[in-house]
């Protein structure tokens, strides 16, 4: 068994045992579902966007998670001062840039938190990680059409320019933090059918990221985790409905485990 495996099982465990706050700038169209992820997993979420609050929140919080789903002025101004304050404390930021490159607005705020904030996991799919580095990409809608020739690079480059651990979702998710790259090839096609799952799958990351110190383990555990939970649900859903449903209680089943027998990880060394 890949030793990577059993520290996976022990974060599922210790984000169960000390249940981190998990503070989710994330978009209207997902709140929910983004809260129900967090608390199926036994993580604390809470969703605050008003600049009058954000420093608060995440001085109380384990974790922060900046989705620029839904952007406004106002919100790209509250999670500045947001992933401020969570700089200053030492808690991790995950960054969810979704849709970049749909607008100059999204281009212009994604430039604005790149420059101004220490990030420590940024996860796109590889339209939107293509656009942050130039290595080509086109959405449709905020979804991935082309992305980077070499996804590997794309990532590298990235994580270089921000220290940050670089995921780039897709069929398979592949997990880079400048030095190393990591597939992990669990996952269902049904997931890339339910509005909501990349958001999902951010707030996850930070829960993870939250009781671990080691960015790459944290993405690489949370990522699996996800990924596995949403095979066994597309093994029982029947279409995308009741798979949102199963994948919810996939996560809550999930055991040690199952993530022992279940998880495959493996180096990177073909195209994603």
């Amino acid at each position: 068994m890949n030793p990577r495996v059993d520290v996976i099982a022990h974060l599922l465990e210790q984000v169960r045992e000390r249940q981190p706050v998990v503070h989710a700038m994330t978009n209207w169209v997902t709140g929910s579902d983004v809260a129900n992820v967090l608390h199926t997993m036994g993580a604390r979420p809470i969703l605050a966007v008003a600049l009058e609050e954000v420093m608060d929140i995440t001085s109380n919080a384990d974790a922060l998670v900046l989705n620029l789903g839904t952007p406004t002025p106002q919100r790209v101004e509250a999670m500045l001062k947001a992933g401020h304050r969570a700089n200053t404390l030492g808690r991790p930021v995950i960054f969810d840039p979704v849709g970049v490159g749909a607008s100059r607005f999204r281009i212009d705020a994604t430039r604005h938190i790149l420059s101004k904030l220490r990030l420590t996991i940024i996860k796109g799919n590889r339209a939107e990680i293509g656009m942050l580095t130039g290595t080509g990409g086109q959405l449709r809608g905020v979804d991935a059409a082309t992305g980077p020739e070499d996804l590997r690079i794309a990532g590298e480059v990235l994580s270089r320019q921000t220290k940050a651990v670089v995921i780039i979702s897709g069929q398979h998710d592949l997990v880079v933090d400048g030095e190393e790259a990591v597939v992990v090839e669990n996952g269902h096609p049904l997931m890339g059918q339910v509005t909501g799952t990349g958001c999902m799958l951010s707030a996850l990351i930070a829960a993870f990221a939250a009781v671990e110190a080691k960015p790459m383990v944290a993405a690489i555990g949370a990522v699996a985790c996800f990924g596995l939970a949403g095979e066994r649900a597309g093994h029982r859903a029947r279409g995308p409905g009741t798979f949102k449903a199963e994948l919810l209680d996939s996560l809550f089943a999930l055991t040690p485990d199952d993530v022992r027998s279940g998880v495959r990880i493996n180096p990177f060394d073909s195209p994603v």
